[in-house]
């Protein structure tokens, strides 16, 4: 058996959600400090991804960090090249993933009740140590419900990954890209094998997830 779809597929997942996971929380966090008329700009923008067929984000980062086009040829000439590479996955997953984050954090953020950072600034704390423990504790369930979609997203990713990166077995398949090759082929069962893989990851993610959100609210009422 072939192990390496699954091992590809959980690094690119893994590291596209922790740059998904800052990144997201970045824009999320300023955006919801913007005037109401720039934030809906931006939202359009950066949540495009979301409703655009994943094919035709795929299709955007051909345009843009193919290897014929300005930014591909010059980041081919330092050694990194995003198309048919297992790394290019991690782009596809980060730039259809990061929506889900932006949004539940943005969401999460604009909940958060003001009067405590006003309340941490009068006792002379910075703003640093204001959004780490204080703002990011309170909006800790947006913030980990974004964290987990990202990271389903970004492992359940095909469209954009297969028209980045292709399938090619040991260098860029992944869990989907294989199931579709499987089914083409007409090997039923290594398809259902790989779609029951992935199905258990997921099931285990969001059971993780509900058991920690269990226990922080036990530790609340205690």
């Amino acid at each position: 058996m072939d192990w390496y779809p699954l091992i590809n597929s959980l690094r690119i997942a893994a590291i596209s959600c922790v740059l998904v996971f800052f990144s997201g929380i970045f824009f999320a966090y300023y955006a919801a400090k913007l005037p109401r008329a720039v934030k809906g700009v931006l939202d359009v923008i950066l949540t495009l991804p979301m409703v655009l067929p994943p094919t035709v984000c795929g299709y955007f980062l051909l345009l843009v960090f193919g290897v014929k086009r300005p930014l591909g040829a010059l980041l081919l000439q330092v050694g990194i090249k995003f198309v048919m590479t297992w790394y290019g996955g991690i782009l596809a997953a980060a730039v259809v993933a990061f929506p889900l984050m932006y949004r539940t954090a943005r969401g999460a953020f604009e909940s958060f009740d003001q009067t405590l950072a006003y309340a941490g600034q009068t006792l002379g704390l910075s703003n640093t140590f204001i959004f780490w423990r204080i703002r990011m504790p309170a909006c800790r369930q947006g913030i980990l419900a974004g964290t987990v979609l990202s990271f389903a997203r970004a492992l359940g990713e095909y469209g954009a990954t297969s028209m980045l990166i292709g399938y090619t077995p040991g260098r860029t398949a992944t869990i989907s890209t294989t199931v579709y090759q499987l089914w083409r082929t007409n090997d039923e069962k290594g398809a259902f094998f790989w779609v029951m893989v992935n199905l258990a990851i997921s099931t285990v993610v969001l059971l993780a997830v509900n058991l920690l959100e269990a226990r922080q609210k036990k530790a609340v009422k205690a």
